[in-house]
Order: C-alpha cells, then structure tokens, then sequence
C-alpha cells in the first residue's frame, strides 16, 4: 500500500469516527443531524473502521440494524478487496 493510499485511509477514517461523534451530539441536542446516507458512504469510501469505532464509542446507531449489520459487512467487503484485489 503506499504512502497516498495509507494517508487517505487514515483521513477517511478520522473524519469517518468524527461524524459519527458529530452526528450523536446533534442527536441529544435534538439539532439537525447527518443524514444515514452520508453516514453510511463515509463507511462505503474506506472509512469502515472509523465508523465501527464511532459507533461503539460514542453509542450511535448501535440498535439500528442498517448499521449494526451494514457497516460489518461494508468492513468484511473492503477486506476481500484489499487482499484479491490490491494485493493480487
């Protein structure tokens, strides 16, 4: 993997956790919140890990099954690319 591909994961995946933080203080603060389409092609994009994290640090979209599922499968699919596709 080089050193772009590294960079962008680490990013994706930062601003992917810091969402998720975002969107969860808007929630108590019954504030406009981040759309699950957003949410969810933040995960989509690379951001997978960061998206888990955020989820069960700060307790957000746990219980929601689109979520609870998706974003593990999202993981699990972008792990298949990365070894028979990437490392191919």
């Amino acid at each position: 993997m080089t050193e772009v591909q590294t960079g962008y994961l680490l990013i994706v995946n930062a601003v992917t956790f810091l969402v998720f933080g975002i969107d969860k203080k808007r929630a108590k603060k019954e504030q406009w919140r981040v759309p699950e389409r957003t949410l969810l092609l933040f995960a989509l994009a690379g951001g997978s890990v960061g998206a888990l994290a955020g989820m069960y640090t700060f307790r957000h979209k746990t219980r929601k099954t689109k979520f609870s599922v998706g974003i593990p499968v999202i993981f699990i699919l972008q792990i298949f690319i990365y070894k028979f596709v990437v490392l191919a």
